[in-house]
């Protein structure tokens, strides 16, 4: 096979590859990076390259106008070498990353009347073992098992071989005294995490980790065992984003080559780069990390372990497993002692997963006695309705428009986010609300929602999402996406650059609510319990509780309802997952709530389309749903 040139504009060298290699590909083995959110199926168009010279063929020009096909643009996704050529990658997207926070969110407070050394699984005991001699030649993992008998009346303990070859060492460099840092497990024998001289053991910290591997955004806390209580939080986008932006284009891009280890080695760096912080701020070692308990959805967990997650996406729809089992750390990479134990909570099916029986325990829906309507507000968004006595559970893929990704001036909620937007109804002029009181340098997904519903109730925008071009004002014009908004002006902001949403972005975020409130409006009949039957609706999600009821109700995201029925609970996954990292009996329900919800796949049901259909529009085509919305437009 002919072999040619690629030369990257960014690399000093050229790359030989054979004919037909994608352009993404000769790319990765120049190690540089270009942005695939739609896993490389060529449909996001945001991979586009610049064929500076050379022979190359385009599969698809998909989302790439004749123009900028005349100019040399090519998607590296779905163009192959067929000569020498020179290529220009643009730079890549910046994503916005909060990184460590010393300040502990309320949602994080320990429990009431909690009590460490009862409820959690983690234990750590302090043995004087009889030194060997002549007369007692018991080999050194014995002795160790016999003094853990005698204090704790432990029968067998697990080890791993790393373990046995540090133990002799341990042993007598300490004196035969030392502590063991070991998990009681659930139905099997303990395990053993770490053996330490016990003088060493007592000034040590023993830490956990409470993970929530979101779609576009991982969370993490760190714990402190000996209390319980929460000492660092971090969150940042996943770095997966750049192979996909939701979980079909992620399963997609898994199952080409290496891309289920690339997939798992970027949600791995991602944690650990926020672990890493952490524990430089907390001045602790990753040794000092003994467990690590993780929520996710489904897709997101498969990928984090490295199981192949193809079957998820075709019918039947089916994970290779719902209820993952304790793992080695050293098994996940997760910066942490290697002996520690991962502890992933369970799904339930294949798109509502251990984010959603985390978060029905954290929102208290569990015991409920009232019908209740759960939402968690994300890229993969999963509903629960019911109470104490019956749940029934749905996914629809949302998207991460609300999370700030898919959108051209999106970002994370963080300084400089616009989040709250007022247009004035004559002028169409905005005032804005940014986050910090700082210059804008984006708008988050509050932002987002307030935004939209302004503009529809202000006629900015009609029903179906199209910009009014008509207007008299310079805020609105023709970009290069089309028809769009200014929200504010280059001078205002902080980077220099007039911040806008284009009617490509309306298009994205009128799919993600028209997805979410499709859901549940198709959950609610099949069970035959009217919407309006919900006593409560609770909003989980990472940027849920900083949404305005009244805008997202504008724009048909949430249901009509009296505004006290909302409750908004943050991110409710990783708080679950806080909860059975510290209490062992919550690890348990955690795992008897997945068995108990009833599973509906909306796929497999004809109503969704139309319900969503139905929902594409502001608020939604019939006006009936939403009556204090008919009542403000009139």
């Amino acid at each position: 096979m002919a072999e040619y040139n690629v030369r990257f504009a960014s690399h000093p060298e050229p790359i030989g590859v054979p004919a037909g290699t994608l352009l993404v590909d000769a790319a990765r083995e120049a190690s540089i990076e270009v942005q695939q959110p739609c896993g490389g199926q060529g449909r996001c168009g945001r991979c586009a390259v610049q064929v500076d010279s050379g022979a190359v063929r385009r599969r698809s020009v998909l989302r790439l106008s004749p123009a900028d096909v005349e100019a040399g643009f090519a998607l590296a996704c779905q163009t192959v070498v067929e000569g020498d050529v020179s290529i220009t990658v643009p730079p890549p997207e910046v994503i916005e990353r909060r990184l460590v926070t010393d300040h502990i969110a309320p949602e994080a407070a320990l429990p009431d009347g909690y009590d460490a050394a009862e409820s959690q699984s983690i234990r750590r005991v302090e043995l004087q073992l009889t030194p060997p001699s002549m007369d007692d030649q018991t080999d050194d993992w014995g002795r160790l098992c016999t003094a853990l008998r005698q204090a704790t009346g432990i029968e067998h303990m697990e080890t791993s071989l790393e373990q046995i070859r540090g133990l002799g060492p341990i042993l007598r460099n300490s004196d035969w005294h030392v502590a063991l840092t070991f998990d009681r497990g659930r139905n099997g024998s303990p395990r053993l995490i770490r053996v330490q001289p016990a003088a060493e053991a007592l000034e040590a910290p023993l830490c956990g980790l409470a993970i929530d591997v979101g779609t576009t955004t991982v969370s993490v806390w760190l714990v402190d065992l000996l209390t319980g209580n929460v000492t660092r939080q971090a969150s940042q986008y996943n770095q997966q984003i750049a192979r996909g932006e939701d979980v079909i284009s992620r399963i997609i891009y898994a199952s080409k080559g290496d891309g289920g280890s690339e997939l798992r080695d970027l949600v791995v760096g991602t944690i650990n780069e926020m672990v890493d912080t952490m524990c430089a701020r907390a001045k602790i070692e990753p040794a000092d990390i003994v467990k690590a308990t993780v929520s996710g959805n489904s897709t997101m967990m498969h990928l984090l372990l490295g199981i192949p997650p193809e079957s998820i996406r075709l019918e039947p729809f089916i994970t290779p497993i719902n209820h993952l089992p304790r793992v080695p750390a050293s098994e996940v990479g997760i910066a942490m002692n290697r002996d520690g134990v991962v502890d992933p909570l369970p799904g339930v099916a294949s798109y509502v997963g251990a984010d959603i029986t985390a978060g029905v325990f954290a929102s208290g829906l569990r015991e409920s006695p009232d019908t209740t309507l759960f939402i968690d507000v994300g890229t993969n968004g999963e509903i629960v309705f019911g109470s104490s006595e019956w749940m029934v559970t749905c996914a629809c893929s949302a998207g991460p428009a609300f999370e700030g990704a898919g959108v051209i001036h999106g970002m994370r909620a963080n300084t400089g986010a616009i989040e709250e937007v007022w247009i004035d109804g004559s002028t169409h002029e905005p005032s804005l609300r940014v986050i910090g009181n700082a210059a804008p340098r984006g708008i988050c997904g509050s932002g987002l929602i307030a935004l939209i519903a302004e503009m529809f109730l202000t006629g900015v925008l009609d029903k179906a999402g199209n910009i009014n071009q008509t207007l008299e004002t310079p805020r609105v014009r023709r970009g290069l996406h089309g028809a769009e908004y200014v929200v504010a002006w280059a001078e205002e902001a902080e980077g220099n650059e007039d911040i806008v949403i284009t009617r490509v972005d309306i298009d994205n975020l009128l799919r993600a609510k028209a997805a979410i409130y499709a859901g549940f409006k198709v959950l609610a009949d099949r069970v035959g319990v009217p919407l309006e039957m919900a006593e409560h609706v609770l909003i989980g999600g990472s940027f849920g509780k900083y949404i305005n009821v009244e805008k997202a109700i504008d724009i048909g995201l949430l249901p009509d309802m009296a505004w006290d029925r909302f409750e908004f609970l943050g991110n409710t996954s990783v708080k679950g997952a806080y909860l059975a990292l510290i209490d062992q009996a919550v690890r348990d329900e955690i795992a008897s709530i997945a068995s108990d919800m009833t599973y509906i796949e909306l796929s497999a049901d004809n109503s969704f389309y139309e319900a969503f259909t139905s929902a594409l529009f502001l608020p939604h085509t019939d006006l009936s749903l939403f009556p204090s919305v008919e009542a403000a437009m009139t």
